[in-house]
């Protein structure tokens, strides 16, 4: 079944804000930066706003975390395993930990504390969707690309059963497209 897909942030207006995040980034003078995209949902996001750091004078390196809090289920819990960790060493740098949307906060509070643990300089949140009501964990992002209602997104690299990720705008799916969601993107 093919859901109906609404659009909530079409192409242009993504394009737009991503390339004001990194305008916001660079401003704030990054030493050594360092870009953490959290897999799966993030890569599209991280792609684009890497590139645009480096229209606005910004020269990243990039590297990847895979976190899972989901197993079979579509509510995240506390249980948050490490499938890829980051190979650089973090020690002294400005780290951007770039996700496809702020939730609960439980993953992206695990991602934050593993970075500083391990020595990072500072670690910054640039999360491309924002539900704060919703949020589990104490956190919140520096960098926030849309507030974002509380439906079930997809496109832009959050899916939905691994599929619509290659939208090129981000869309919800009603409740009644998918017999039942709880607001959750699979991202």
């Amino acid at each position: 079944m093919n859901p109906n897909i609404h659009t909530l942030f079409d192409e242009d207006a993504i394009s737009r804000r991503v390339n004001a995040l990194a305008r916001e980034i660079a401003e704030a003078k990054p030493e050594n930066l360092l870009v953490v995209a959290v897999l799966k949902g993030s890569f599209i996001f991280a792609a684009d706003l890497v590139r645009a750091m480096h229209r606005a004078e910004l020269q990243p390196e990039m590297e990847f975390m895979h976190l899972s809090s989901y197993g079979a289920g579509t509510e995240g819990s506390d249980n948050i395993r490490i499938l890829r960790d980051v190979e650089s060493d973090v020690n002294g740098r400005d780290i951007i930990l770039v996700d496809d949307i702020l939730e609960s906060g439980r993953t992206l509070a695990f991602a934050k504390e593993r970075l500083t643990s391990r020595g990072a300089r500072s670690v910054r949140i640039a999360a491309l969707l924002d539900k704060p009501e919703r949020r589990k964990a104490a956190i919140s992002a520096d960098y926030v690309g849309f507030a974002c209602p509380d439906k079930f997104v997809v496109g832009y690299g959050m899916d939905m059963g691994h599929a619509w990720r290659q939208l090129p705008f981000i869309g919800y799916v009603a409740p009644d497209d998918t017999g039942g969601t709880d607001g959750k993107t699979g991202g």
